[in-house]
């Protein structure tokens, strides 16, 4: 079984439709020096590893069209793909979308973090998008989400099956840790993406609480 994930350039599309109207726009146009440069290094890694640790399913030199790449890769790589998706991609600006997910992750105004999604692995980076999208859907099994920016210093949430959130932010230290609740995700993803660029302004919507260990 396999599960395709496409990189198109950064900025070119902010909505399912819009990305499928610039994949369209692609056919029959020349291969981009950037986004051919992307697949060979793919194909490249994906040939040093024994056959039975392959991660792609196609050649992804055959998925190039225009300034765009298809790729296809096995099930159980996903996150290994996606990773290399984001590590040749990012730095020559890309956005990495799932067709399977309608997930565009695209790093303009994106803020650099240590992203763990319970039910979609890593993410190098949050933007005000994904944290809309992703928290009204987390579910199990594992309805978490946390993005961390550095030692000690992150945010988490936990949804629970009745739909309620546990949120937690830490600030470098146990005297900084601390926790709230909320029942609704627009108040959650907000106060996410708030946290991430450094504006708590908002916080006081939520009654928190200083954790101790």
């Amino acid at each position: 079984m396999s599960y395709d994930l496409v990189l198109l350039p950064s900025g070119v599309a902010s909505s399912p439709a819009e990305v499928d109207d610039h994949l369209t726009g692609q056919e029959g146009r020349p291969a981009g020096e950037a986004i051919t440069g992307i697949a060979a290094e793919l194909d490249k890694r994906n040939a040093e590893l024994p056959e039975v640790d392959s991660f792609l399913g196609a050649p992804a030199a055959d998925g190039v069209l225009g300034d765009a790449l298809f790729v296809s890769t096995q099930y159980d790589a996903i996150g290994h793909t996606r990773s290399l998706l984001f590590e040749l991609g990012t730095p020559r600006g890309y956005a990495v979308w799932d067709p399977q997910l309608s997930w565009l992750a695209d790093p303009a105004g994106s803020v650099a973090a240590a992203v763990t999604h319970g039910g979609a692995g890593e993410f190098p980076y949050l933007t005000k998008q994904l944290v809309d999208l992703w928290i009204p859907e987390l579910g199990q099994p594992g309805p978490y989400l946390i993005a961390e920016t550095a030692d000690q210093v992150y945010i988490q949430t936990y949804r629970h099956p009745d739909g309620h959130y546990d949120l937690e932010y830490r600030d470098g230290s146990p005297d900084k840790h601390f926790a709230a609740t909320a029942s609704d995700p627009r108040i959650v993803a907000d106060l996410i993406w708030s946290w991430a660029t450094g504006d708590r302004s908002g916080f006081d919507a939520l009654d928190w609480q200083r954790l101790t260990f």
